[in-house]
């Protein structure tokens, strides 16, 4: 634990720790740069993006290769340089843009930390604490700055985010705290000794918020991907060059009569064929514009690669209170089981105290006896894990909190508890929730007295979100299971699920679940309603839903929500939570709408189905780039193409048209097994345009036609062929994608048919052998490419329906 920071205001933060810094002493501290301002991200910093899309070792292989180009006179060969400068700046701005809209959305949400100036309490925002600052802490805040405690209500805080130990702990007076801790109970001021980047705040925010560390199986897949090439691009190359300088006449031949310069040509063109830039680029624009589309739905993503979380999610864990719910708790009845006089004044000094929560609250507009006159003995504050608070007046200790939590286990023995806990029972299964007022001996030890007797039976309803059934309705369409996990009665809970439309005959008690892993799994699949979790059981149900495989999203908005949140696949907070549980989520619903999440599911499969509909694109270039390299290399035969030929077909075939399809609507579900369903395409495609242009060039230069004819010819089949895996990737083909390929088509009859494209291109007219050569070898690689599309096809039914429906295949 960091040791307190000694500096001259020590004193003064004594002498205002009622009162408060004045304006001018607010103003002197903030001359010296003693304030809390941090220059902080949201999300990717500039430089980040920047090295992201230009510092890769594919920019540097291409960059290589263009300067050598340029080097040996033949620049007309370096457009793909053009090409990846274009990549880098396209994904660059793309990317910039998402940030601003992210981090302007995330400055207007920003938290406030809550301080005494002049005298008065203050909202500020984070980077206007200032040292020496009387902070004033209460349930559900986070602490802003380090400081020490100078006043302590039952003040308990969580340090679990910054130490891992997952008890709250109680802060008395001269107590540190740490920024970034989170208070779950009870409140207290502390003043400020440590801000900026000499406290924990900045630190944690900058973990919380990082960018891109969520689970990307499609960031994942391709980096595999970009690692193999790497792999394959150096021997590839150097037996691509061997070929080509023999194929010139051998090494010495080429290199006396200046031929190397052809050989390092085509070797180049092998090269810059087999790396996929097109796939990275188009990865990060589809996310970086699918968060921005969010955005305007009022989803904040935290985490760019979050927008494919959430559609890999198969079971989804919410929290009743603010998910379900919209969190407004209001006073039902009040049901007398005892007389005890003054009962009414007690609610009445429960609903008025600063650090009341939203149940406690409702009491205040019911009970308007005036509260007692003489300020409480001692008070017990509310903790998540016992589900009661108590307050001792000279009549004696006052609990109020969850029947079963005050009177566990005893209803058996004592027939007024019996019937509490029968009449609660009854109460809860109707969907309202129930606390008891009861009264007793007062404690040393922070337990219920052991003469404690129910006085009365309080009753709350809580208002049902008019989206949620509906929300939850499309989440069992996609097959996507459902847990409510809550701190309330496991019956109230259970009513309100089957008001929304869950199958949930019964809730299931928290404090039942057993100890032994499996069986805690076994409890946790075999039931969707929990009640009386504590925010421990929370984190552990989402523990063991991740251990047993699946994809484990978690919705919440309280402080008891913040651990499973942060361990969860994808945390989704609303934005009317604690700061704390808005800090560790992945995405912030900013208007409080649990009905957003179809739209961010939604956007997630757009982005998965349409990156893996591009990326057999890409895969299948590189695919016959890499086996084409190959067996030009052991042939000995010239490569058929140049750079600048390889550049047109592949903008016309695969990069513009990608562009179009990575941004197009597509609902398909989500199947786990995305890099193995576009290799199962890819590779026999690519194995295929190989076997169709090696024949090819093999025949044509058995029959002796020119080296320039050749490569003519090498690309009308490749372009022809690369049409129609474009065609066959599209189907069904609707009608913008129709006119998508349609321009591509037009693009490629303009290249070879206007005079200043095909002599930069080097294009001449084929011959009659030729053109017969090309039309042969480009029909039967088409029926190839059909043949492999029909197994492919047939491959990712099979792996769908294993996916969707486990059971039935085996």
């Amino acid at each position: 634990m960091p040791h307190e920071k000694d500096h001259p205001g020590a004193a003064v933060q004594q002498r205002t720790a009622s009162q408060g810094l004045t304006t001018a002493e607010v103003a002197e501290r903030i001359a010296a740069g003693q304030t809390n301002a941090f220059v902080q991200d949201t999300s990717r910093s500039v430089w980040s993006i920047v090295r992201a899309n230009v510092l890769t070792l594919f920019n540097g292989i291409i960059l290589a290769c263009f300067i050598v180009l340029f080097a040996i006179g033949r620049w007309q060969d370096a457009l793909f340089g053009f090409s990846a400068i274009a990549n880098a700046v396209i994904g660059s701005v793309q990317e910039y843009r998402a940030k601003r809209a992210l981090d302007r959305l995330a400055l207007l949400n920003a938290p406030h930390a809550r301080v005494m100036r002049d005298g008065s309490e203050a909202d500020i925002g984070l980077d206007d604490v200032v040292l020496d600052d009387t902070l004033v802490l209460r349930a559900g805040d986070q602490v802003p700055a380090d400081g020490m405690v100078t006043g302590s209500r039952g003040l308990q805080v969580d340090e679990s985010m910054l130490t891992g130990e997952s008890d709250a702990v109680e802060k008395v007076d001269g107590d540190r705290v740490l920024s970034g801790s989170v208070v779950v109970a009870g409140e207290g001021t502390a003043g400020v000794d440590r801000v900026g980047a000499d406290s924990f705040a900045n630190s944690l925010a900058a973990e919380a918020k990082r960018f891109s560390l969520v689970a990307s199986e499609l960031r994942s897949s391709i980096d595999r991907v970009l690692k193999w090439v790497t792999w394959f691009v150096g021997p590839v190359a150097l037996l691509v060059l061997n070929a080509q300088m023999m194929a010139q006449g051998g090494w010495a031949e080429a290199s006396a009569s200046g031929a190397w310069r052809d050989a390092a040509t085509a070797t180049i063109a092998s090269v810059v064929a087999m790396v996929p830039l097109g796939l990275v680029l188009m990865t990060s624009i589809t996310f970086a514009v699918g968060a921005v589309k969010l955005a305007r739905q009022q989803v904040l993503v935290q985490e760019l690669p979050a927008v494919e979380g959430l559609a890999r999610v198969d079971i989804i864990c919410l929290d009743k209170t603010g998910t379900l719910t919209q969190g407004d708790i209001v006073f039902d009845a009040a049901h007398s089981l005892t007389q005890r006089p003054g009962w009414e004044s007690i609610l009445s000094w429960y609903g008025v105290q600063n650090d009341a929560n939203a149940t406690a609250r409702s009491l205040a507009g019911h009970f308007t006896t005036p509260p007692p006159a003489h300020p409480p003995i001692d008070r017990v504050p509310f903790s998540s894990a016992r589900k009661w608070s108590a307050v001792i007046f000279d009549d004696g200790m006052w609990i109020l909190g969850g029947p079963e939590m005050v009177f566990p286990g005893r209803s058996s023995t004592d027939p007024m508890r019996g019937q509490l806990a029968t009449q609660a029972a009854e109460l809860a299964t109707t969907g309202r929730r129930t606390l008891v007022l009861a009264h007793g001996t007062p404690t040393t030890d922070e337990t219920v007295p052991a003469d404690a007797v129910p006085v009365a039976l309080l009753t709350f309803r809580e208002n049902i979100r008019p989206d949620a059934a509906e929300t939850l309705r499309y989440f069992a369409a996609q097959d996507v299971d459902v847990r409510i996990i809550s701190g309330d009665n496991p019956q109230t809970v259970a009513a309100i699920a089957r008001e929304v439309g869950l199958d949930a005959p019964h809730g299931f008690d928290a404090r039942e679940l057993p100890d032994d892993d499996q069986e805690f799994l076994e409890a946790i699949k075999n039931n969707v309603v929990f009640g009386r979790v504590t925010p421990d059981e929370k984190k552990r149900i989402v523990v063991a839903l991740k251990s047993a495989g699946h994809t484990v999203a978690m919705t919440g908005d309280g402080v008891n929500d913040a651990l499973a949140i942060k361990e969860a696949d994808i945390g989704v907070a609303m934005n009317s939570g604690a700061a704390a549980t808005k800090a560790v989520a992945r995405l912030v619903l900013l208007d409080g709408k649990f009905s957003h999440l179809p739209s961010v599911v939604a956007e997630g499969r757009q982005v998965i189905a349409n990156i893996e509909r591009v990326s057999m694109l890409f895969l299948t270039k590189t695919a016959y780039a890499t086996f084409l390299a190959i067996s030009f290399g052991i042939l000995l035969l010239p490569f058929p193409f140049l750079p600048r030929q390889l550049s047109v077909t592949d903008g016309l075939t695969i990069g513009i048209p990608a562009f179009f399809l990575a941004l197009l609507p597509n609902a398909q579900r989500y199947i786990p097994g995305f890099l193995r369903r576009s290799l199962t395409f890819a590779v026999p495609a690519g194995v295929a345009v190989t076997l169709g242009l090696a024949s090819y060039a093999r025949l044509a230069a058995n029959i002796t036609i020119p080296e320039a004819e050749i490569r003519t010819g090498s690309t009308l089949i490749l372009a022809i062929i690369g049409i129609w895996i474009l065609v066959v990737l599209s189907r069904p083909v609707t009608r913008f994608k129709g006119l998508v390929i349609g321009a591509m088509m037009i693009g490629l009859v303009l290249v070879y048919s206007v005079p200043i494209a095909r002599d930069f291109l080097q294009f001449t007219d084929p011959t009659l052998p030729t053109a017969l050569l090309v039309l042969g070898t480009s029909v039967a690689c088409i029926a190839l490419i059909e043949i492999v599309r029909f197994v492919h096809r047939r491959v990712a039914y099979r792996d769908a329906q294993e996916a969707l429906h486990p059971r039935a295949s085996k």
